[in-house]
């Protein structure tokens, strides 16, 4: 599987590792920046290239990497398409595949150890969107104001 990757200097190191496992893993990473480590960088720059990337290629997945994980899933979700979600657990990882289709997940890399984050990459990675009947009406939900602006309408 292909997998685009895009952090700040918060996320430099973890992103290193990550690239690490999933080629290790025989998965087919793709680092979208930054190159070197700048601790002055802006995370969307290479964020919000790793979201577009994943957003483009249908069945590839995406991982943000940054102090806290909040700015980069904020910027990745800004982009058309793509469902990110902050994780900070192996519980999290795997709901946000099963439940939410998410092709995109954020991780905080000053939030736990290297270890912890690259086992919440091994769920995501691992796990397949469920498909069940009220996960897509909700995306479904979700894609239509996307495409459109209107909110979903009420139940009567």
């Amino acid at each position: 599987m292909r997998v685009y990757l895009g952090s700040d200097h918060a996320g430099f190191e973890l992103k290193a590792r990550l690239v690490q496992w999933l080629t290790g893993a025989g998965h087919e990473p793709v680092d979208c920046g930054p190159a070197s480590y700048q601790p002055d960088d802006d995370y969307p720059v290479y964020v919000m290239r790793a979201a577009a990337a994943t957003a483009a290629e249908p069945g590839s997945l995406g991982i943000v990497i940054g102090g806290s994980g909040n700015g980069e899933q904020i910027a990745a979700n800004k982009v058309r398409g793509v469902r990110a979600a902050l994780v900070w657990s192996a519980e999290t990882a795997r709901l946000a595949r099963l439940h939410n289709d998410a092709n995109v997940f954020s991780l905080g890399a000053r939030e736990y150890p290297i270890e912890d984050a690259l086992s919440f990459a091994k769920v995501f990675v691992a796990t397949a969107f469920s498909a069940a009947p009220r996960h897509v009406r909700r995306l479904d939900m979700i894609a239509a104001y996307e495409q459109s602006g209107e909110l979903p309408a009420e139940p009567s």
